[in-house]
């Protein structure tokens, strides 16, 4: 009995090690810095003009912070599978929630009169728009969900093979998915924004995510690697990793 207890335990360490822990941790992190950044708006400039948007695109802060949140679930599902994968993703979102709750408590709390921050510029930065939040929350569950399928439909079909492929067409459908949802539902359903205002905020915005894709590749490879190499031939936390 006592040995089938530390057998359990010793699954457990497997299954919760270090890699998997951090790479939760990473997803989580970036996920709530993104919902934190969301209400600033960043111009970035182009080497080369687009069709709609020309040499300046404009993007939400949050876009670098979500990126990582694509590159840390792409290595997740890649090392413990798609079910762990959507777990993560599922339980994530309804954290969203739990960090909204803790924002407004502390934007409602009342504020001590030589507070170094005022009430009006602290409440203005955290809270943000019905629009941001309906539109945040759709566009982030449907497009983790669909990055996760994504990937793993790929790497069955490729046999394992061809982590290049499956990390940049799972990110890069996804990322589509969540700009349009997102900028649709916040700024040309709540907002109002003309059509081709939404178009040039779409363009500019996956525009700049495919190149962020692009750049995240190595780094997908290198983390998988690594954790690999950690399992030196003992059995995979997950069936079906490899």
């Amino acid at each position: 009995m006592a040995t089938e207890t530390a057998s359990g335990a010793e699954r457990s360490e497997v299954l919760l090690g270090v890699p998997q822990l951090t790479l939760v941790a990473l997803f989580v992190t970036a996920l709530v810095t993104a919902q934190v950044t969301a209400s600033k708006v960043v111009a970035i400039g182009l080497p080369v003009s687009l069709p709609v948007t020309g040499d300046l695109v404009t993007v939400p802060a949050a876009v670098f912070a979500y990126a990582v949140t694509f590159f840390a679930s792409d290595c997740y599902t890649e090392l413990y599978g798609k079910r762990s994968a959507q777990a993560l993703v599922n339980v994530a979102f309804l954290m969203n929630f739990v960090l909204l709750a803790l924002v407004w408590l502390a934007i409602w709390a009342p504020i001590f009169e030589h507070s170094p921050v005022a009430q009006d510029p602290f409440a203005e930065t955290l809270s943000a728009s019905t629009g941001v939040v309906v539109g945040s929350l759709l566009a982030y569950v449907v497009s983790q969900n669909w990055d996760v399928v994504v990937f793993h439909r790929i790497r069955e079909a490729t046999d394992g093979e061809a982590l290049w492929l499956r990390n940049v067409a799972s990110t890069a459908t996804s990322q589509f998915i969540d700009t349009v949802l997102f900028i649709t539902i916040a700024f040309f359903i709540f907002q109002g924004l003309a059509l081709e205002d939404v178009l040039a905020l779409i363009v500019g915005q996956y525009a700049f995510k495919l190149g962020l894709v692009v750049l995240d590749t190595p780094f997908v490879y290198l983390v998988v690697g690594l954790v690999r190499s950690r399992w030196a031939g003992n059995t995979p936390p997950v069936e079906g990793a490899r």
